[in-house]
């Protein structure tokens, strides 16, 4: 810190004393500025500065790089002129300003873009010669009288200082501490922030670092210092609205950025309005020499009609000039007409009424103009539907206005006749309107765009199945050789392993007798699709009884997998319903009212129905009714047979050869059961003898996709 006020202290110093110097020169070398000029020699923009006596110092300059300003101050020096502007517009510089100020006069050169220049002294002329805009790194050299260089600075060592500082408006100041006037800045815009650039200019380590200055209250939020190769570069941050403005002088260069305060006396440009600002403020002034102050601006050529009359006091403060002339003209009940770079001003009613005589004659012309037939031959589109949007009848062929001629594209005397046969268009009315009807015709008459719908309909299954079984019976073999089997239980009736029968007698008198083989426990293993299961049987015979006991296992699982894939296609127009469908369709017996049996037929098909429309873009639109129809066979009645029914109804947006899923359904189906003798069925292990067990499970998936393409060319539906 104490370094840095030293290093203040000794530019105060030297800033001081330069300034002793000169003022101790002006007062022997008192002058006044005769003229100033803006000149080319050599190529170079020279501007030359004439005084009156000469003078032993040179002026005290300073740049500004936004706006591009050069300026010179000669302190103790008069002007003539007082105060006065210079256009030149040549090559760099744009204007020269002259202001004389106490003490001193300032010359402002006013450029295009920021340059290094050099001053030349020759007695009673000081010469200031201006670069090539925008040099690399030129630094501004200044010459004495003689036009030798009186010092030489290079650039290329490192940067002092990096300060910020609040000035007393509120304004953000960055001050960079150059190590030489010779040093050349770069200032330009990133977006939000401004970058200065500061080539062959080392950063010292203890520079290299991101200021926060928020707290500070100005524009500037952040200054970040880094070196970029050779140059250093320097970031600064705002926020809100502001504008910048920079200066070198005395070996800093510093950067200014102000808040821009919105003023609510000034107006701002309105909707539509973009011409050159000007700034009028008059007291009771006519409406005509108004308007002339208006055309001397702008330029335009304003004829004004004998009945725009009145005074107008106003105040306008840089106002669009388009913008000022309407706010005129709207004061006193004005309008124009333009033609050209010519104005004409008049009142409205004046204005309106005369556009009503030109249409009014216009139409009666119309009425008067011979009428002629042109042959339309179309190409694509049919020549009724043509006839039909021009008269604006409809399909019907009945009127869609409320008039008895109701011609939308055509006059009242004008009227089209389609020719089906060769789809040829007859229209008769005036030749500016057939030339109107032409270029419609030519619109509508084009080919239409097609689209290809590919519909894919996937259905899965997937069945599982699995069920176990027991059969435990015996059999008797003296029943079978004649004799009795089984067991008796009192008289004529015997037990046989499970079977019951009788010695009776039947109608006929035959004695009949009942196959001796029964089963105590039958629980067999089966499934719904009615497979036959695998059986493993045990028999135990007693040769001493003939008796035999059987013990047989039975086992079944079944599995099951299927798709049905169905891919209906069709080809359509933009915008025009497609319908395509495959199936069967089934009889059913309905009663009439009358009491009479009649036949009627129900669809169970594959349906697709499609509308697309092409967007600009090149996708598609498309409104879907998808059907999948299917008999169900294993539930038909004498009614008839149910169908199975799946719909799908949407509209989508596909991109143009895409593929959407637009709907599934997803079926799940499981089912236990277990058939058993009550107690012996629960034991251990031996409990299996005693029962059966089914276990089924079946899923079932629908998917639908959609895949439109537009057809460029012929495109068949093979592939």
């Amino acid at each position: 810190m104490q370094n840095k006020q030293a290093h203040q202290k000794r530019t105060g110093a030297r800033i001081l004393l330069a300034f002793a110097c000169g003022f101790a020169s002006i007062a022997s070398h008192a002058a006044d500025i005769l003229s100033v000029a803006g000149l080319q020699r050599d190529g170079r923009e020279v501007v030359q500065i004439e005084l009156d006596e000469a003078i032993g110092f040179d002026p005290v300059a300073f740049v500004v790089q936004s706006p591009a300003r050069l300026s010179l101050d000669f302190p103790g020096v008069g002007a003539v002129a007082g105060r006065k502007t210079v256009e030149v517009n040549q090559g760099n510089l744009r204007t020269i300003n002259v202001v004389e100020a106490q003490d001193r006069t300032r010359i402002v050169l006013n450029l295009r873009e920021a340059t290094s220049y050099q001053v030349q002294r020759d007695g009673k002329t000081v010469w200031i010669l201006l670069d090539g805009a925008a040099p690399a790194a030129v630094a501004p050299v200044r010459r004495d009288l003689v036009g030798q260089p009186s010092q030489a600075v290079a650039a290329g060592t490192g940067l002092q200082d990096l300060d910020f500082r609040r000035g007393v408006d509120g304004a953000g100041r960055v001050i960079l501490s150059l190590p030489s006037d010779a040093v050349n800045v770069d200032l330009r815009q990133e977006g939000r922030k401004l970058v200065l650039e500061l080539p062959n200019v080392a950063l010292p380590e203890n520079l290299r670092k991101r200021l926060d200055v928020t707290d500070f209250g100005t524009p500037v939020t952040f200054v970040q210092a880094r070196q970029s190769g050779n140059a250093t570069r320097v970031e600064v941050e705002a926020a809100g609205d502001w504008v910048h403005s920079a200066y070198q002088a005395a070996g800093q260069y510093v950067l200014e950025l102000r808040a821009i305060a919105p003023d609510p006396t000034k107006l701002t440009r309105g909707v539509g309005f973009n011409g050159d600002k000007l700034s009028l403020n008059f007291q009771n002034i006519e409406i005509r020499s108004l308007l002339q102050v208006i055309a001397d601006f702008t330029n335009f050529n304003i004829v004004t009609s004998d009945s725009v009359q009145g005074s107008l006091t106003l105040r306008l403060q840089d106002v669009p000039w388009d913008q000022a002339l309407q706010i005129i003209l709207d004061s006193k009940g004005l309008g124009y007409e333009k033609n050209g770079n010519v104005l004409w001003v008049a009142p409205k009613d004046e204005l309106d009424d005369r556009k009503r005589k030109d249409y009014e004659a216009a139409a009666k012309l119309q009425e008067l103009e011979p009428l002629r037939t042109q042959i339309f031959q179309l190409n694509y589109a049919r020549s009724e539907y043509i006839a039909d949007q021009l008269t604006g009848r409809n399909t019907s062929g009945s009127s869609s206005g409320t008039g008895e001629n109701s011609n939308r594209f055509l006059t009242t005397r004008g009227s089209a006749i389609a020719e089906k046969r060769t789809n040829q268009l007859f229209v008769t009315d005036t030749p500016s309107r057939l030339e109107e009807v032409t270029r419609l015709i030519a619109s509508w008459d084009i080919p239409v765009r097609q689209v290809l719908i590919e519909a894919r309909i996937v259905e899965a299954t997937d069945s599982f199945g699995r069920s176990l079984g027991a059969r435990l019976g015996g059999s008797d073999l003296r029943a079978n050789n004649g004799g009795d089997g089984g067991y008796s239980i009192g008289g004529d009736n015997r037990v046989v392993f499970g079977s019951s029968y009788s010695n009776a007698v039947s109608s006929s008198g035959a004695s009949g007798t009942t196959d001796a083989t029964g089963s105590f426990f039958n629980f067999p293993a089966s499934l719904s699709g009615g497979a036959s299961a695998a059986s493993f049987a045990v028999s135990i015979f007693n040769s001493a009884a003939n008796r035999f006991l059987n013990l047989e296992l039975q086992a079944l699982e079944s599995v099951g997998e299927g798709r049905i894939v169905s891919s209906p296609r069709i080809v359509t127009a933009d915008q025009v319903e497609a319908v395509i469908e495959q199936g069967t369709e089934y009889p059913y017996s309905v009663t009439a009212p009358n009491g009479a049996t009649t036949v009627e037929f129900k669809k169970a098909v594959m349906k697709l129905e499609v509308t697309p429309q092409i967007t600009p873009e090149g996708n598609v639109i498309l409104d879907l009714v998808v059907n999948k129809d299917s008999p169900n066979l294993s539930q038909s009645t004498t009614d008839g047979i149910p169908i199975d029914t799946k719909r799908v109804t949407t509209q989508v947006l596909v991109e143009n050869g895409g593929t959407v899923v637009i709907g599934g359904i997803f079926e799940l189906s499981e089912s236990t059961s277990e058939t058993k003798v009550p107690f012996l069925g629960d034991l251990p292990i031996a409990g299996h003898l005693f029962k059966s067990r089914t276990r089924e499970t079946a899923k079932s998936e629908l998917l639908v996709f959609i895949t439109p393409k537009i057809i460029s060319e012929q495109t068949s539906l093979r592939r």
